[in-house]
Parts: structure tokens; sequence; C-alpha cells
């Protein structure tokens, strides 16, 4: 079996690959390149992806090629019917990033919050040095307990910040984007509710037809002057310009995101204009990139690739 694996760079260079040299002949490339994908892939029977668009224009002269190992959850890059008919099995990883996206949630969180990057850069200059007083009180900061705690997308992710949400004392609240989500342990409510009475919102929700600028003007005007919003979901969620607008006029507290609508971002992306690190901070898309959650997500797309070779479906997925 030989086994290629594109785009390596997207998990880092600190990972180890060594689980795929007992699979078979394995083949690495560092990053695509769109006019020689093709090339690289011809003699493949397996191949491991992350975001190259896995359809008839790539993959009509592989003819030998069986299984095709994501490693991501999401499968948009696929084009399903072509690889069905081919009888081209796909197989993606899940699960593996739920606690780092949760910690990053609550790091992008806290800054904002806490009004981190303020009192850091004031110790930092060597006011706090000339200060008179031990304390300073000048941007007003809250605390958590007894705030309503939004979340767009109960899904895995969504619960586990949930969970930590509950642990620092907020009353947690949730809405489904799919509108038959129904749980147990936290109270469903409609989207305008959510916009209006949440404190902080975040946003878990996969990206589709029903999440798609799901967070426009009207969202945003729905929300508290004091409300932070978080996106560790997809950028298209929320309408970029119009959350630019609500931040550079104070209409919301803050805004913490971890996606954009286009990644690397964009020149002219209206969010470059709010400067105040006090009401915006900006990660590029890192939220799942712990250290270990990249080193499982490796490891589960091995285990992937060790079951099919062996007859068994694992993570197995048809559009």
């Amino acid at each position: 079996m030989k086994i290629v694996f594109m785009e390596a760079d997207t998990l880092g260079k600190d990972v180890d690959l060594g689980a795929f040299d007992a699979l078979g002949e394995v083949v690495v490339y560092d990053k695509s390149a769109p006019g020689e994908n093709a090339a690289r892939i011809r003699d493949a029977d397996i191949v491991i992806v992350n975001k190259i668009p896995m359809d008839e224009a790539l993959l009509r002269d592989c003819a030998r090629l069986k299984l095709i190992a994501l490693t991501a959850t999401g499968t948009n890059n696929v084009d399903f019917p072509y690889v069905a008919a081919r009888g081209i099995r796909v197989a993606n990883v899940s699960g593996y990033s739920t606690d780092s996206v949760a910690q990053h949630t609550f790091a992008l969180l806290f800054y904002v919050y806490e009004k981190l990057h303020f009192y850091d850069h004031y110790v930092k200059s060597g006011e706090y040095v000339k200060c008179d007083i031990f304390s300073k009180f000048d941007v007003r900061f809250h605390e958590l307990f007894g705030k309503r705690f939004g979340i767009v997308g109960l899904g895995n992710i969504g619960r586990r910040v949930a969970g930590i949400a509950r642990a620092f004392g907020c009353e947690v609240v949730y809405y489904s984007t799919g509108g038959a989500h129904d749980d147990k342990d936290y109270r469903r409510v409609d989207k305008e509710t959510l916009f209006r009475e949440s404190d902080i919102i975040s946003i878990h929700a996969p990206l589709n037809e029903a999440t798609r600028n799901f967070v426009g003007e009207r969202e945003l005007s729905w929300m508290k002057r004091d409300a932070v919003l978080l996106n560790l979901g997809r950028g298209p969620i929320i309408d970029q310009e119009a959350l630019a607008k609500a931040l550079l006029e104070e209409r919301i507290g803050g805004a913490g995101l971890d996606v954009l609508t286009i990644e690397p971002m964009a020149a002219d992306n209206p969010l470059l204009k709010v400067q105040d690190s006090t009401r915006l901070i900006i990660t590029p898309h890192i939220a799942w990139a712990t250290t270990e959650a990249r080193q499982r997500c490796v490891d589960e797309v091995a285990r992937n690739v060790e079951a099919f070779l062996a007859g068994k479906e694992r993570n197995v997925v048809n559009g």
C-alpha cells in the first residue's frame, strides 16, 4: 500500500508520523501544490489530506485510490457523489480537540472580559512603578459568577464549554441551530432570547445553511452593551463587517475570534480596523492546535488507516 500524506505542515513539524511506517510505503508532502497534487497522488492507495478538494478534477487519474483519510472533522472538501461512485472510502477524525478548543474559548474570553491587555501594558510600560496605590481601577471588568452564558451549538465542544461555565457559576443556556436538539442538563432558548439576555455568547456550531451569516447587524443589535461574543466554530457564521462596526461603535463589550471568513486573514478584513485589544482578540485558527491535540489527531488518522487495511470500518463518513 502506498500512503501519500499531503499538507503535513497543517499539523506542525513537531508531530510524530512514525505510526504510518508500519502500514505501508509512506510519502510525505509538507504543503499543497495545486499544480502538482494530481501527480503526487496518482499511484496512491491511501491519501491523507486536510483541505485539498477531493473531487473528480484531482482524482480522475488515481486508479488505485481506495481511502481518503482526513486529518480533520469537517468533510466539505470531499465530493461525496464522485468518490462514492468510484468506491473510494472516506474517514475523518472527531473529538481529538474538544478539550483544547474549550480551553481556548476561556483564554479568549478572559483576555477580553478582564481587560488583560490594558493591565499587562500598564505594568510593563512602567506606569505601575509610578503608582501611589497598590491597585488600579481605571478599566472596569466583571466576574463570571451569576452571568448568563449562551452557547450556540451544544455538541461535544459546546457541552464541554457549558460544564466549565457552570463551574464558574454561570447560568448556561443554549440555542439549537438545527432546531431539534433537546438537552436535559441545560435550558434551550430561542435565538433572540439568547442574544438579548446572555452576558457571554460562545459559538461552537458547524458551518451550514442554517449558520452562515447567523450573526449579523440584527443579532448584534440585540446584545447587551457589555456582552462578549466568541466564535470558535467557523468564520462565515459571523458577518465580519457588522461585527467590526459594532465594536468600533462600542455597541457590544467585546469579541474573541479564532476563525475568520477567509483564512489566512485577508488584507481587507474589516476587523483589522479594530485595534483596541481590550475589545477584540483574534487568534489564527489555533484553538484545536495544542501539542496534545495535534498528535492525537495524527494517531486517530493512523488508527483509521490501520482499521481500513484490516477490513474494518472506523470513522467512515458518507457525506
